[in-house]
């Protein structure tokens, strides 16, 4: 029985499994981006997002705290210096999960897993407008009728 399992070992033991989402969490700190299966995506964030949370008050305490979990320094001071004044003023929810497809060898669900604050190009896009066959309709007539009442305005303001 899976009394009291609340998560997903990964068919791993503990101290591989450990090794491997700090492994994971250091090289999305580095690259803001990673490419990984769908269940150790879905490990991976609630291992990340703490840490994240610790960032933002960037105190010895919670450094060595986060050292404790990545085990690399250079992320640790990425985690600190560039990414905590980023989302300073998030409350949470600093993942996003992405799904690309399946992998050719397996099929398992791939994922891109990235901080949601540092794609540029989500960032900078436009929001697109829906627009359905009856608006679109409405629309046309509305600016027809605009149109010329603009022309005959324009020549008087001269």
């Amino acid at each position: 029985m899976r009394h009291n399992r609340k998560f997903n070992h990964l068919g791993r033991k503990s101290g591989h499994r450990k090794a491997m989402l700090s492994n994971m969490a250091s090289s999305l700190i580095l690259n803001k981006r990673i490419e990984t299966t769908e269940a150790k995506a879905k490990a991976l964030k609630p291992y990340v997002e703490p840490l994240i949370t610790k960032s933002k008050e960037d105190t010895t305490h919670n450094r060595r705290v986060v050292f404790s979990y990545l085990k690399d320094k250079n992320a640790t001071s990425e985690l600190f210096r560039t990414i905590a004044p980023k989302i300073a003023d998030r409350p949470g929810g600093y993942l996003r999960i992405l799904h690309t497809g399946f992998r050719q060898g397996d099929a398992s669900e791939m994922v891109l897993v990235e901080f949601v604050d540092f794609n540029e190009a989500a960032l900078t896009a436009p929001k697109e407008k829906k627009t359905t066959r009856r608006s679109s309709a409405k629309k046309a007539e509305t600016a027809a009728e605009a149109a010329p009442a603009a022309e005959t305005e324009a020549p008087a303001a001269e």
